[in-house]
């Protein structure tokens, strides 16, 4: 499984500029919905599914699945939830469906639907993810999905986060994926610290939910991966799964 290739696309917006057909893309939004998705899933959720627009997750109101909309840090109006990992609980989403769009993850998922395969990363799951895409004998794609098609840094730090751990592999690393890790190099001691400069930061500080950038830089707290299967996010079957440990997870309320 040599020369591989590890590649980081800073937003969706260069996306055009590469081939993601034979790559497994590991979409990234940290702030905070592939955060969520990975909590969702360890606790029981049955799917979620990612839809581009508000339009989209609207047409299935009068079904069982919950529906979930963020725009701009917010909760859409009229919908049961957003994307804050504080609504994924077990309580809240075991055994459930959920329809999704945010602001930046689901586009970026619905981008990159040409891939091989689509997983979603975070901080939450990310050794147990990085064990997995070591076994792969692919090319590995890590999407940030960034705010409205432009860089951030958490993503970008994730990112980093990851190829620190692969670029020991025999992977051939692209300049941006070079950059990621010298980023996650300089921050990985204090996530939290280095991320409070942040610009969506400060717009989730705004809005009173510091609790939930907190709670998204949690490290290795899930085990599970989601994986897009048709239109939904599922958890990857435990066989296919390599992890050397697993930590417990961590309880949280409201």
């Amino acid at each position: 499984m040599q020369n591989r290739k590890l590649e980081v696309c800073l937003t969706p917006a260069l996306l055009h500029l590469y081939d993601i057909r034979e790559s497994v893309v590991v979409v990234i939004d940290i702030f905070r919905a592939t955060s969520s998705i990975c909590y969702g899933i360890e606790n029981g959720a049955e799917a979620i599914i990612p839809v581009a627009t508000i339009e989209s997750c609207e047409s299935y109101r009068g079904s069982e699945f919950l529906l979930a909309a963020e725009r701009n840090g917010e909760v859409v109006n009229g919908f049961d939830f957003g994307n804050s990992p504080f609504s994924y609980t077990v309580e809240k989403v075991a055994g459930k469906t959920i329809v999704l769009t945010t602001t930046n993850g689901t586009h970026a998922i619905n981008e990159s639907r040409e891939a091989r395969k689509i997983v979603i990363g975070s901080f939450l799951n990310l050794t147990s993810l990085c064990n997995w895409l070591k076994k792969q004998d692919s090319d590995v794609f890590l999407l940030c999905a960034g705010w409205k098609n432009k860089f951030n840094l958490e993503d970008t730090l994730f990112a980093g986060a990851v190829v620190n751990q692969l670029k020991g592999e025999g992977y051939k690393l692209d300049d941006s994926g070079i950059a990621a890790d010298d980023l996650y190099i300089l921050g990985k001691n204090d996530l939290n610290g280095f991320l409070k400069k942040t610009s969506h930061s400060e717009r989730l500080k705004k809005l009173k939910i510091e609790k939930d950038i907190e709670f998204c830089l949690n490290v290795d707290i899930t085990a599970s991966i989601p994986v897009l299967e048709g239109d939904r996010l599922v958890k990857m079957d435990q066989d296919l799964i390599i992890h050397t440990e697993r930590a417990g997870v961590i309880k949280i309320e409201e």
